[in-house]
């Protein structure tokens, strides 16, 4: 795949330190804000600014230190695709090219400050370029995965009145199918080396752009992102992010628990369409000057994951739990990874188990962090601190996590509850904006002093934060309270399983029972199933509280094909109710 070859041309190119605007009230003169200015905010000992605008004020600050030599000479950007086709961008030259692209949608596309721009595109670099042409152009950019349908693509651009969509070759023909329902929608921009009738091409007139853009004054307040966020019930939510809120707010958690420096090369194995591609992959790295690397990964498999660790000096990874069940099923001692020092988890609970085992064949321990798109990380096992394998581990600095109940009230170490954080009187910097047109459902993830996740735990006596599950993941079956996560790390640690998904399931007796969907492991797809259903029925008995074993057991070949536990949950309990 030959993508924008020409460009690496301008690996040498830098630009000219763009104008401070930032007024340091203890000093009275204009200066640039520093990272340590960024973390200040972030533990509220300082305000938020007034005005700031990540691109020009992180981005472009970064690209001046390489020019002066302050930052090591790792790419901003390091794209690979796997079949030769490589991408090194520098900041200096990640400011001109999103320049370019800032001049494309504001001049072609006629777009203005505000305007909303849906941006559904797989893991290639022209994502982080229009994400940051938006950031200097003041737009409004709504990511989006490319296995998005129709009906999916429809509500949001609806939802949202997105003024231009800017695609791939994938997700084309789905949008042509309904255009004529989306009346606020002005402009579709391609991008691809092919043209397409109906739509402007993304690379023709970036060719021809001007990098004299000189981008907007934004307000710490003022709209990024809007990313849609799946629900229990209804249709998804808008939850909208400030450039302060996205662009500030992670600086501690890139710190913290990604534990990133100028240095670093982090991988996040991430879909373009969620906000842990925003933390892992633009806010966090890149307020830090760490490189973020990128492989296209069309097609998931472990052979390209641990390719990649062996031919690039990537220092950190972040993954899913699902992306490390399934490297522990191989040989990792055969792999020498040439730089790694450092791994994440996040997205869904982690196993204990896949902890012990990457531990035991790599030497290197698994941070799990848990969040949401509302609020970026909560909780974390930062570096240097104690890990208990299962835990999701402390309060991510700044924030203050508690164990609430039903009237808002703290619950004391040991008692199930809902995990809280609290925004009163103090609202995290890295709080949402709210939920565009929604001021009711807004309201209703307040309780008292506390910001309610819909996640149920509990807080042990030194202040490890345990994951119980969803809300309405919780499998309520003759009066006892299961859950899934439980169940399913019971079943992983039998070994005839490669992959488990647990669900309720209707029973006229109980309402509803445990339901297990199981992936087997190569040696054990030819057994008995009714033998082996009763000897991991036995196995959950005796790892876990008996009351939880799987009343039903479904052997398939594989589990939706969804990174994290929580969607493929709701997709099979969905169909397992008869709702879908």
């Amino acid at each position: 795949m030959k993508l924008f070859p020409r460009y690496q041309a301008l690996r040498f190119i830098w630009l000219p330190k763009p104008g401070s605007r930032h007024l340091h009230q203890d000093r009275q003169l204009w200066a640039p804000l520093t990272l340590a200015d960024f973390e200040a905010i972030n533990r509220c000992e300082r305000p938020l600014p007034e005005n700031f605008n990540f691109a020009g004020d992180v981005l472009d600050q970064w690209a001046q230190k390489e020019k002066t030599g302050e930052r090591p000479a790792n790419p901003a950007l390091w794209w690979v695709n796997g079949k030769g086709g490589e991408v090194k961008w520098s900041f200096g030259e990640l400011g001109t090219l999103s320049r370019k692209a800032a001049t494309v949608l504001t001049e072609p596309c006629g777009l203005r400050r505000g305007d909303r721009v849906a941006v559904i595109l797989p893991r290639i670099p022209e994502w982080w370029l229009v994400n940051v042409a938006c950031m200097r152009t003041g737009l409004v950019f709504m990511p989006g995965t490319v296995q998005l349908t129709a009906k999916d693509l429809l509500y949001r651009l609806r939802a949202s009145k997105a003024k231009c969509l800017v695609a791939s070759d994938e997700v084309a023909p789905a949008v042509e199918s309904i255009m004529s329902e989306c009346p606020d929608l002005k402009t579709k921009l391609l991008v691809s080396p092919r043209s397409r009738h109906g739509w402007l091409s993304f690379q023709e007139l970036f060719h021809g752009a001007s990098a004299e853009h000189s981008g907007v004054r934004t307000a710490s307040q003022d709209p990024v992102a809007i990313y849609f966020t799946s629900g229990t019930t209804g249709s998804p939510k808008m939850a909208q992010h400030s450039q302060g809120s996205l662009g500030i707010g992670l600086t501690l958690c890139g710190r913290y628990w990604l534990d990133l420096k100028s240095s670093d090369i982090l991988w996040n194995v991430s879909d373009t369409g969620w906000i842990k591609a925003a933390i892992g992959s633009v806010f966090s790295p890149w307020v830090h000057g760490a490189c973020v690397f990128v492989h296209q990964l069309a097609q998931f498999d472990t052979d390209t994951i641990l390719d990649t660790l062996t031919s690039y000096p990537i220092t950190t990874l972040c993954c899913a739990p699902t992306v490390y069940r399934m490297l522990v099923q191989r040989d990792l001692k055969r792999y020498k990874f040439q730089e790694l020092r450092y791994c994440l988890s996040g997205g869904e609970p982690l196993n204990p188990e896949v902890v012990e085992q990457w531990r035991g064949q790599t030497g290197l321990q698994l941070h799990e962090g848990y969040g949401q798109t509302e609020v970026g990380i909560l909780c974390a096992n930062l570096k240097g601190q104690k890990i208990k394998p299962g835990s999701m581990g402390k309060g991510a600095p700044p924030n203050d996590v508690q164990i609430i109940d039903e009237n808002g009230n703290i619950l004391p170490p040991g008692k199930e509850g809902e995990i809280a954080l609290r925004v009163k009187p103090t609202r995290p910097i890295c709080f949402f904006s709210g939920y565009v047109d929604n001021p009711d459902k807004t309201a209703a993830t307040t309780r008292g002093n506390f910001y309610v996740t819909g996640d149920r735990g509990v807080m042990d006596n030194d202040g490890y934060f345990w994951f119980v599950g969803r809300a309405d993941d919780v499998i309520i079956s003759s009066g006892y309270r299961i859950g899934p996560f439980e169940v399913e790390s019971a079943l992983l640690e039998h070994h005839a399983v490669v992959e488990s998904a647990v669900v309720s399931s209707p029973d006229p007796i109980r309402g509803e029972v445990v339901k297990a969907f199981v992936v087997l492991s190569a040696p054990f797809k030819s057994s008995d199933p009714e033998k082996l259903t009763l000897e991991l029925q036995d196995h959950v008995k005796k790892s876990t509280a008996p009351y939880k074993y799987p009343r039903k057991v479904e052997f398939v070949e594989s589990l939706p094909k969804t990174i994290t536990g929580k969607i493929r949950r709701n997709v099979l309990r969905d169909h397992e109710w008869g709702r879908t």
